[in-house]
């Protein structure tokens, strides 16, 4: 994108504050927001709903990517059992897909949304022994995630699209 997806608007909303708002009518506060570092707390806390329960997390390994992130959490004796994981770049996520998720997650270490035969990961709610799996591998989650006990939650293609190019934000 060339820019920082966090502060991306959309409707004059910035992505950041667009997820935190789905996370939030889901009932999933606080919500915990994995940063590379402290300024960047400082930043999107500019832009995000100040009644919003957040929580400020810095990354262990700052630039080594989603899966370590993920670890991080998952190993957090703090964190939610299970983890909803998010990403920023999901403007148009919708509360109803993470509602869905949590009612389908069962007895399952995974709910995984699915669009259109397309796996969505890093949108997973997932228990902490997952950790246990994904902690030496490094194969995309969709590979690794498919290989743990997990059920797959049909959503919205458009609620689940992520932004990576400036003509994603049409």
């Amino acid at each position: 994108m060339g820019r920082d997806k966090c502060l991306i608007e959309i409707g004059g909303v910035a992505c950041i504050q667009r997820v935190a708002m789905a996370l939030a009518e889901a009932g999933l506060e606080p919500i915990r927001i994995s940063v590379e570092s402290p300024e960047h707390m400082e930043e999107y806390g500019r832009v995000i709903d100040s009644s919003l329960q957040v929580e400020w997390v810095v990354d262990s390994f700052p630039n080594a990517g989603p899966i370590e992130a993920i670890l991080d959490a998952l190993t957090d004796p703090f964190c939610n059992n299970p983890l909803q994981i998010t990403p920023v770049d999901v403007p148009w996520l919708e509360a109803e897909i993470l509602v869905d998720l949590e009612n389908r997650i069962g007895s399952h270490a995974i709910a995984m949304p699915i669009s259109s035969g397309v796996l969505h990961p890093l949108l997973s709610l997932v228990r902490p022994e997952v950790a246990e799996y994904i902690g030496a591998d490094r194969r995309p989650l969709r590979d690794q995630f498919s290989e743990i006990s997990h059920v797959l939650v049909e959503v919205n293609g458009r609620s689940v699209k992520n932004i990576n190019r400036p003509e994603d934000l049409c």
